[in-house]
Order: structure tokens, then C-alpha cells, then sequence
């Protein structure tokens, strides 16, 4: 079945562009294109933390963002749930 979620940072796919690869070129259905290039982590040593709060501010409800969360710390909290739950996160959060 295929993934429609990354793996690593939990975007959705919105176009067979947004894949990432693996060290041979071929697309990789797991991941996105910035988490994962060449069979790699595009970011290696990024711990959950960071991940987190790379994210959430574009999580918090704005003008761009309606449906967003009401508030950093909400954003905080269920950005790290729904990582939690992903191939990268599950086992080393």
C-alpha cells in the first residue's frame, strides 16, 4: 500500500514529485524529498525536538492557515503525537 504520509516530518504527498530517493535514484514512497535524498536523511543528527519546532509554527492557525492550531504550545503537543507514530520517530523518540 502506498505511504501518503513522509515518514519523518508527516507531509502529505501532494504530487509523485514530492517523494523522496534512495541512493540508487529510484523514488522512495516513504519520505519526502527534504527528508530523505539519495538513501539518506537530509537532515541525519535532527532529533525530535528540533523537528518539532521546525514545524510548528506553520501549524498555528493564521490568515494562511485557518484550519491551524490554536495556539504554539497545542501545535507543540500534537505535532509530537502524530510524529510519534511515524517509521522515523516510533522507535527513537
Amino acid at each position: 500500500m502506498e505511504q501518503f504520509l513522509c515518514q519523518s516530518c508527516g507531509s502529505h504527498f501532494p504530487t509523485e514529485g514530492f517523494y523522496g530517493t534512495n541512493a540508487d535514484g529510484t523514488t522512495n514512497h516513504e519520505y519526502c524529498k527534504y527528508c530523505f535524498v539519495n538513501g539518506a536523511y537530509g537532515k541525519p543528527d535532527e532529533t525530535i525536538d528540533e523537528m518539532i519546532e521546525s514545524g510548528v509554527p506553520y501549524m498555528v492557525k493564521s490568515d494562511k492557515n485557518p484550519d491551524g492550531y490554536p495556539s504554539i504550545e497545542v501545535a507543540r503537543v500534537e505535532f509530537r503525537k502524530k510524529l510519534m507514530e511515524l517509521k522515523r520517530w516510533s522507535t527513537n523518540a
